[in-house]
């Protein structure tokens, strides 16, 4: 069994052709295709973030309109750029949207990826200390958030505040237990998953890595999430951790689908994601049921994720967006154990 979710970046544009064509478009569908997505039976909505991009950015507004008009289904994201993020003001937005939803948050964090501007996290007022990286900087707000997501008291009360405070150093509010739990850490490669499960946040692989051994993309996956998965086993921890990987996957059951996705690549490629960085960009799955459950059998990175998010192509719009979630559920999804 598996939770199968569908993961948005949120793309608009003004073109004729986009069902999509502002940021206000992409917000209130987003919110539809959450509520379409619960009503078929997917299990979870998770949205990218992007910054200075024509894409979903400041997510927790988004998050909290879902989790008022859902009842059952995860909501998330995939992931947020934490060199951006003030860890604390960011744990109290966290904390009210996960009330809101009543506890069906699940976010995923991460160092980022490269921006759509240079250092764009210093036009936030954030810059790394001396000697560190934005990467360093980004690993650092996210331990900043994990300790005060625990709702340990950490400051000192006034003795003459405003309202009456409980005894004690004062934490965050809204607090919401369990919060902690939930979140995770998008990684690009095979350390960073291990930094992960040292620090005790669920994994999330996405449908690009580090290019570390040459391999087929779902083969390097799946070693990630095995070191990942030994990692946590080393540090002691007592919960069993979840991991989610995100793929590309259509079933084409219609002419619309293949017009849409017939001609879709179906093998991996290989990238540059900075001057340093080699990386390994998974295929895509689109083709008839029969053909596509066979070719998903032998990825093992989805054999050894409990959560596939499925990437959606929001620009074509809320109905047929929840056409491509109905179909992997109907069509693809029994014939693989996943349901």
């Amino acid at each position: 069994m598996k939770k199968i979710g569908f993961l948005s970046f949120g793309h608009w544009s003004p073109s004729p052709q986009s069902g999509t064509r502002s940021a206000q478009d992409t917000l209130l569908q987003s919110i539809d295709l959450a509520v379409a997505a619960e009503e078929l039976g997917a299990d979870g909505a998770y949205f990218r973030v992007h910054h200075f991009a024509r894409q979903l950015a400041s997510p927790f507004p988004l998050l909290a309109a879902i989790g008022a008009r859902t009842t059952k289904i995860e909501i998330g994201t995939g992931v947020i750029d934490m060199r951006y993020e003030n860890p604390l003001y960011m744990a109290e937005d966290a904390g009210a949207a996960d009330l809101i939803s009543r506890g069906r948050l699940q976010l995923g964090i991460s160092r980022g990826s490269p921006e759509q501007v240079i250092e764009g996290w210093r036009y936030f007022g954030y810059q790394p200390e001396e000697g560190q990286s934005d990467a360093d900087m980004g690993r650092r707000h996210a331990e900043v958030f994990l300790d005060v997501l625990k709702g340990e008291g950490f400051a000192k009360p006034n003795p003459r505040p405003m309202f009456p405070n409980p005894p004690g150093l004062l934490r965050l509010e809204p607090h919401s237990e369990g919060l902690r739990e939930r979140i995770w850490w998008g990684s690009g490669s095979n350390a960073t998953a291990v930094w992960a499960a040292q620090q005790g946040m669920n994994l999330q692989s996405s449908t690009l890595k580090d290019d570390e051994t040459g391999e087929a993309f779902h083969v390097q996956q799946a070693k990630q999430i095995r070191a990942y998965r030994e990692a946590w086993k080393d540090a002691g921890h007592s919960r069993t951790p979840r991991v989610s990987v995100s793929r590309s996957i259509f079933a084409i059951v219609n002419d619309m689908d293949r017009a849409y996705f017939g001609q879709s690549k179906d093998q991996d490629s290989i990238g540059f994601i900075d001057e340093n960085t080699r990386a390994i960009f998974g295929r895509s799955y689109a083709a008839e049921p029969d053909r596509l459950i066979e070719e998903l059998k032998r990825d093992e990175a989805i054999a050894e994720a409990d959560t596939l998010l499925l990437t959606v192509p929001n620009q074509l719009g809320v109905a047929y967006n929840a056409h491509v979630i109905e179909a992997i559920l109907t069509h693809v999804a029994p014939a693989l154990g996943w349901r």
